[in-house]
This record gives structure tokens, sequence and C-alpha cells, in this order.
């Protein structure tokens, strides 16, 4: 009997049938422009669209352009790519614009999608940024999309990293703006250290559409991106550390793989007091619970981080003497991204790496405060449905089902569940086997590069040739990704999520045209095209007699979207396809969350050797238990979140100011209120209103104001006139100190002056800022033990991060105060001399910043090798810091190597 629901579904249907449905009409009109819009000339598809520019500009909302819009998008697409989108991709656009997040399927072409809304969006004038996870997709999706822009009349950017400043800005400058999350938030944090309005790169923050909207909005926005610049070396604190971790036994501290959490015990501490002070590390009586020992506890408990809960091959590689991030997600390497809060140094310890120095943070923002900037926001993706709750509760971002172009012929089998990890990996081997003797190519997922070596050393063992997809061949990745649909072809992948290239069944067309031409450069390409066409049509019908893509996962992710994206791979576009997922109890997902019950269930059904359980409520209890983990993931990301929203409306606050200085010509109003304020906050502390004369500090409000005003004025002698009171001392102390600042306006000229005035007020608020940022890091650190006093960690960081703000503002007030008052005219000679050292203190301070983040977080990637580079050839190294590694690749700096001192 169904279920109320059930009936009410059949009735009415579900909500995002009723949105598909609200969709069709909007189609139809578009559908019913088409041979209207395939008369025109390319010369009247961009006069077309300058019309609808002027009609935007003029007030038309953009829904009522958007029929007009997207005919004459998909017009343009078909001229120049060949390509017409379906009503399905259509619909993924009206989604787009609409600020909804489009699920579509692997293969459905969403690449294309992004063009409509993208271009609706652009008539305003006001630029569109679409946003993706790499650079190799930001670079080859505006490549290869520019031409859709270009036939419509509209410019196309792509922003990358290390790109020259002037680019950067022509990028932003642009209709459509190619570029990934951390370039953007990036850019957005470097625009708001700038010191001229003229030096911003990023414009509006209008519209953004963001591929793999899942990966970016939920997977890597778990931290923030954080702009540092290197604090001082502490090398032999690392590796005296190092060497004492390998002693500690397993009594001494606790690990919850949950949380990804360990400490120490008592018995830990009690082994670590011992052995610190045996070298040297604790002085004398000294405890690790007193306070002068916060560091050393911070840099023991960072060592212990990086021995137990980061695995070499699975969290990171070595490569060339350096520590490379692995994203969990995608199995990517993320070359430049550091671990923060010494943790990365603690593993460079750890592996025996040159050991970088750690960094201070000079700015930072989590993607949910960044992307939230926007004033709409869409997404694609083919995973979004069981993150629903989350995108719409942060961002606003409801989720819609696109219909597939056609029906899924896939065929998802039940999970097959095994006791043991050899006796899965046996079966694993066997399945394969037989899926490649009748030429059905095979993606096989697993989720550590550990895993994907033993694998590979199983087939190789087996007698199957393969491919292996992982962080070690990232260069050959769109390769080994084009070749995996080829008959008989397997390949062994990392986490594929976010690869960006279809598995297309029989191989990729473009690539083996591409080879050909350049194995062949002067034969006749137009024959080489049609030949290698022709061959894939015979080898595509080849595959998919064999049953099309089999994806094989070797377990089961924590999360369900991760999963669905590997399945995903297969079936696209129609195409047959099948998956499977084999799992033991000894995976990690199974071992922590619950394989007692299943145990105790195989054991009571006396399961022989190799025998596997397969049934639906195994892949609905293991859905259950992933749920469970989604859920306390998004629990964890929400409440970090309530704590950066605390630091978010300051930091709005702060950079809502800096640009208001950028823009604004004259600031003395500004300067000259706070020096008021300054001068009241002296009088009333010197003397305090309602008291009595002798009760005054007039001696130390004089020593104030010569310190804080550079003003000897005869302030005890104005005390202590007859009928004196505080506010005649402040009007009198303002009247001298406006006078003084007056005086130098006109020795300086007043429009050097207010060049000073700026510079001093953007340089101090930076300042201040950075202090602020690192006091709200230590805040953060403690506020959590508020708790065990009964007392709300949010609220009490609410409140005195608030009370911190307000007296950050306050020193800002004396410090500005204070600059300005002691600023003199300078000669020429001396007015060079500053403006060089400037000149080398921002390159300075340029080179050295670096993008890093905390644990698992995102960051800025490294500079690319110089043009002429060769590390064999010193005369090409140009000058390196002694500090530096050496070009030469030793690993060692290079005052140790090539830069040794005779």
């Amino acid at each position: 009997m169904l279920g109320f629901g059930k009936i009410a579904k059949k009735v009415f249907g579900t909500p995002n049938d009723r949105k598909i449905k609200a969709t069709r009409p909007i189609v139809e009109k578009i559908n019913a422009l088409e041979s209207e819009f395939q008369k025109l000339s390319d010369e009247d598809i961009k006069t077309k669209t300058q019309e609808l520019a002027e009609r935007a500009k003029g007030g038309e909302s953009l829904d009522a352009l958007l029929p007009e819009a997207f005919a004459n998008c998909r017009e343009a697409a078909k001229r120049a790519l060949g390509l017409r989108a379906f009503d399905v991709q259509l619909m993924g656009g009206i989604f787009l614009h609409q600020g909804n997040i489009s699920e579509m399927k692997t293969g459905e072409g969403k690449t294309l999608v992004a063009t409509f809304p993208a271009y609706l969006n652009a008539l305003t004038g006001k630029g569109v940024h679409v946003v993706t996870v790499n650079d190799y997709l930001a670079r080859r999706d505006a490549e290869w999309m520019s031409n859709v822009f270009a036939a419509l009349g509209m410019t196309t950017g792509v922003v990358y990293p290390q790109q020259p400043e002037d680019e950067k800005r022509a990028a932003y400058a642009c209709d459509v703006t190619y570029a990934t999350n951390n370039e953007l938030g990036f850019d957005y944090l470097r625009d708001n250290m700038k010191g001229e309005l003229k030096d911003m790169a990023q414009r509006d923050h209008n519209f953004a559409i963001v591929d793999e909207v899942d990966s970016i909005l939920i997977d890597e926005a778990r931290t923030p991106l954080i702009i540092s610049g290197p604090s001082q070396d502490r090398t032999d604190l690392y590796v005296a550390i190092d060497k004492l971790i390998p002693d500690v036994q397993d009594d001494h501290y606790s690990l919850d793989e949950k949380s990804r959490n360990v400490t120490f015990t008592d018995e830990g501490n009690e082994f670590l007091e011992e052995h610190l002070k045996a070298r040297g590390l604790l002085e004398g009586e000294q405890s690790l619970y007193d306070p002068e020992s916060t560091t050393i506890v911070h840099h023991v408990n960072q060592g212990l981080r990086a021995h137990k809960l980061f695995t070499r091959d699975k969290d990171y590689i070595v490569r060339d003497g350096q520590i490379v991030l692995i994203d969990e997600f995608t199995g990517r390497m993320m070359a430049g991204r550091r671990l923060s809060d010494g943790l990365h140094q603690a593993i460079e310890a750890k592996e025996g790496c040159q050991i970088q120095p750690e960094n201070v943070t000079l700015a930072q923002v989590t993607f949910q405060n960044y992307f939230r900037l926007y004033d709409k926001l869409g997404g694609m993706t083919g995973t979004a449905a069981t993150e629903a709750e989350e995108f719409q509760e942060i961002y606003g971002l409801g989720v819609v089902e696109v219909p597939t172009n056609r029906g899924v012929a896939r065929i998802d089998e039940d999970d097959a569940v095994y006791r043991t990890a050899r006796e899965k990996f046996d079966a694993i081997v066997e399945t394969i086997k037989e899926a490649h003797a009748k030429g059905q190519p095979i993606l096989v997922g697993t989720t550590s590069i550990e895993k994907s070596e033993f694998l590979s050393g199983l087939l190789d063992k087996a007698g199957v040739t393969h491919n292996v997809l992982n962080a070690r061949q990232h260069e050959q990745e769109a390769q080994i990704v084009a070749d995996a649909g080829k008959l008989g072809a397997v390949t062994i992948a990392t986490n594929m999520a976010g690869r960006g290239t279809d598995i297309k069944l029989g191989g990729n067309v473009e690539f083996k045209v591409l080879e050909a031409i350049a194995a062949a450069p002067e034969g006749d390409h137009a024959a080489i095209r049609a030949q290698i066409e022709a061959q894939h049509k015979d080898d595509e019908e080849a595959v998919k007699q064999a049953g099309g893509l089999f994806v094989l996962a070797t377990e089961r992710h924590e999360s369900r979207r991760i999963d669905n994206q590997l399945r995903g791979r297969s079936g696209r576009q129609g195409d047959p396809g099948r998956s499977s997922f084999f799992l033991s109890l000894e995976d990690d997902l199974m071992r922590i969350f619950g394989s007692d019950r299943l145990d105790k269930v195989l054991s009571s059904l006396g399961m022989k050797e190799g025998e596997a359980i397969v049934h639906p409520w195994v892949n609905k209890s293991l859905e259950r238990a992933q749920a469970k983990v989604e859920g306390r993931n998004f629990d964890i990301r929400k409440q970090l979140l309530k704590f950066d929203d605390v630091m978010n409306e300051q930091r709005k606050v702060v950079f809502s100011q800096r640009r208001d200085i950028m823009e604004a010509a004259d600031l003395s109003d500004i300067v000259q209120d706070m020096r008021h304020d300054v001068i009241d906050e002296l009088v009333e502390r010197h003397l305090p209103p309602k008291t009595y004369a002798d009760q005054w500090d007039t001696e130390g409000l004089y020593a104030a104001v010569i310190e804080h005003l550079s003003i000897d004025v005869p302030v005890i002698e104005w005390a202590a006139e007859e009928g004196a009171d505080d506010d005649s001392v402040r009007e009198r102390l303002e009247k001298a100190a406006d006078e003084m600042m007056a005086a130098k306006a006109t020795s300086f000229g007043p429009d050097a002056m207010r060049m000073i005035e700026k510079q001093v007020l953007l340089q101090t608020i930076d300042s201040k800022w950075r202090e602020h940022l690192l006091t709200l890091e230590h805040l953060r650190s403690v506020v959590g033990f508020r708790g065990y006093a009964q007392r709300d960690p949010l609220n009490e960081y609410k409140n005195e991060s608030f009370q911190l703000f307000e007296s950050m503002l306050d020193s800002l007030r004396i410090d500005v105060t204070t600059t300005l008052s002691r600023v003199r005219p300078i000669s020429e000679d001396e007015q060079k001399q500053l403006a060089l050292e400037m000149a080398q203190r921002q390159q300075a301070q340029m080179e050295s910043m670096q993008a890093t983040a905390p644990a698992q977080e995102v960051a800025a990637p490294v500079g690319e090798a110089r043009e002429g580079f060769d590390e064999n050839d010193p005369s090409t190294w140009g000058n390196p810091g002694r500090n530096e590694a050496c070009p030469c690749g030793s690993g060692k700096k290079f005052k140790h190597c090539h830069g040794k001192l005779a």
C-alpha cells in the first residue's frame, strides 16, 4: 500500500518535477525563435548583442530578455563549435540564471550550458565569473568557449596563477572571466592589500557560475584561504621534536580517527616533560603547564599529528625533496599549498626534507564568505542532491535535478561485502580479468595512492595491462582519462571527482586526431580526421557490444557524492554501462562506522572464504552511515562558519573603509576627526570629568600631548588658570593641534599632504588588521575551553572579538595621529632614498608573500620556472637568497651549497 507521501507525489509530482515543468514554456519560446535567428548573419548576431545590452541597461529585466538571449547564444554556439544545445541544456542554463544549482549527469555538456546564463548576465556590463576547480580546466574552457562569446561580440578572459598584473586586470575587465576558486579568493585578498584603486584587479562581484560546485563550495570550503608572509626560522626546534616522537608509546596518546584528532594522555604528558627536560627543550623547573611552555606544547602536538595522522603517499608525497600535499577528494597534487601552524614543517622534519620557515597571516577569507559576496550565484555538478540542505542554508542555493538528454542505461549493481580486504581484492582482480577478456573498458576507483599502487601490483601479477592515474601521474592525467574508454582499457584512478575530461566509449576522437596530426604535420589533416572518425565509430560500437564502461569501486567514500561522481563516469549520454562497489569489513568506513553488527550478521550466515553478501539492505545501511558522516561534517562546517562570520563582518568593515580611503581625494576631515577623538580620550583620561582640579594628572597630559601630538603647549598652566575646566583645555589643544597640522600642509603643499595622509591611513589599517587577525586566531584557540564553565564559546568569541575590534580602532586613531604629527618635509636626496627603500620593501614583501592555509586548506600555487632557467647552469639562476633552496635541486639551502663562502 502506498504511503500518503508517495500518493501525493503521484498526483502533484515532486517539487523538482514542478520546477522542470515551469521552464518548459520558456524553452518553447527559445525554440520558436530558432528559425528567426538562423537567418541572421554573423554580424547581425553581434548587433543583436548590442541591442540586448542597451535594453538591459535601459531597465528591461534579464528574465524578459532571456528567450532572445538564449536563442542568440544557441545560434552562435552552433556556428562557432558545431554544437546545438539540447532543450535540457537550455533548462540547465535557465536554472543557473535563476540562482540555482543545476545537477546534470556527466557528459551532458555543462561547459556549454554555462555560456547561456553567462551571456545573459554579462549584458548588464558588470562582468560574469565562471569558476572551475583547476587551472587546466579554466584555460581549456576559456579557450573553447571564447569562440562562442567572440561570435556574440563579447570578450573572454582567463585568470591563472603568477599572471602579470596588467594581464590579470584585463582578464577581469572582460565580459566573461574564467578562473579557479583559489585565484578569485586570493585576488580578492590581494586587492584589499593594494595601495591604489588603479592597482586593483577585480571589479563588481556580480554573478558567478561555479562548475563542480559541490567540490568548491563544500569539499574545499572547510577551511580558509590565507595569504601569509614568513616568520622566524625554527628549524632546530622541529628537528629536535621530531627525534622525540618515535619514542612515544601507544599509551602516551589517544587517536580518534572519526574526527582525525590525536592528543597526549596524562602518561604522555609525563613522558614528554621528562624527555623535553633531558633534551634541554624545557628549562629547570619549567613544566608543560606553564604559560612559557605554550610554544613547545604546540609544536610537540603538531609533531604527533604529523606522525600519527598524515601518511606518506596518501595525504602527501615527497617530490624533489619537497612535501607536496594531495587533495583527498580529487587525488590531485596541490603544488605550493602548505599546512599552517607548524604542521607542514613537522611533516618536513619527519621526512627529512628541508624545513621552510613558518608563516604569519596577512589576510584570510573562507570560500563561503567570498562567494556570498556575489549578488547572484549559480552552480553546476553531477552530484549535489545529497548536500541540498547545506547549499540552501549556507548559500541560499536551490538544487534542481535536470533530466538527461537520453535515458540512463547504466546498470548499478548492489554492493558486494567481503569479510577481509584480501578476499575483496582477490574478487576484484577476478572481476577485472573477466570483463577485460571480453574487451570491456574498466575504470577502477581507489581512495589513496597506496591502494592504487597495491592493486596495480596485483594486476601486474595477473598479467592485466593497465594505466594508473593518481597524483604521481598528474601530468599525463588528460591523456589517461581520454584513453580510459578504449576497448579493453583498464584504468586505476584515485578519486575521479572533478577530473573535467569525459570518458568517451572507444576513446577520445579529438585526442586521437591531435596525436595523428602531430605525427604527420605535412599530411592532409581533413583526410586524417575522416579516417580516425570512421575508425572511432567501429571502436565505439565494439565497446558498446562489450557492455560499455564498467566502473568498479574498491571501497565506499565517506561522502555519497564522491561515490556518485565515480559511478557517473559510466553511462554518459545514454551509453550502456555498469557500476559495482566491492567492500570489506576492513575498509575505513566499515571499520570506523559500525562493522561489528555486519560482522556478526556475516558470521551467523556461515559465509565461506571468498564469499560476499550482496543485498539492497546492505546498500541502505551503508548509505545511512554515509549520511551520518555527511551530517556531522556539515555541522562542523556550519560551526566553523559561525565563527568566521564574526570575523567576516569586521573584514567587510575594514575592506570597505580601505576602499573609501582609496577613492577619497581629500582625507583631511577624517584625519582631523581622528585627532580630535585622540585629544578627547587623552583629556578624559588625565582630567576626568566631575573631578576637582587637584585630582588632575596635568603632567601626564603634558607628556602624552608631546608624545602623540608633537606639540609643546603649556597644558599645565592652562589647567591651573582660574575657572579652567576639561572642556576649555580640550578646545585649546584641538586649536593648537589643528594649527600645527595646517602649517605642515602649507610647508608640504596641499597635494603632498593629502597623499601622505592617505598612505599613513592605509599602512596603519593594514598593520592593525594583521595584528588583529593574529589576536583572533589566538582567541579562537582558547575560547573553546569556556564551554567547561557552562558559557557558550561562540557568544564569548563574539563579545571578545567585538571588544578587540573596538580597541583596534582606538589604537588606529592614536597611531595615525601620532605618525602624522611627526612627519616633516625632507630634502630631495632624502625623498629619492626613501622612495628607493619603499620600492625595495614592497618588492621583498611581494616576493616573500606566499599563500598558505591551515590543515587541508587551500593556497595559491608557487611560482613557475623562469624562462631560460637551467638548474645545471648557475648563470641562469638570477640572484637566489642565501636561505632559499639551491636552484641546482640538491635540497640544501643556497648558502650551504653553490652559495657557500670559500
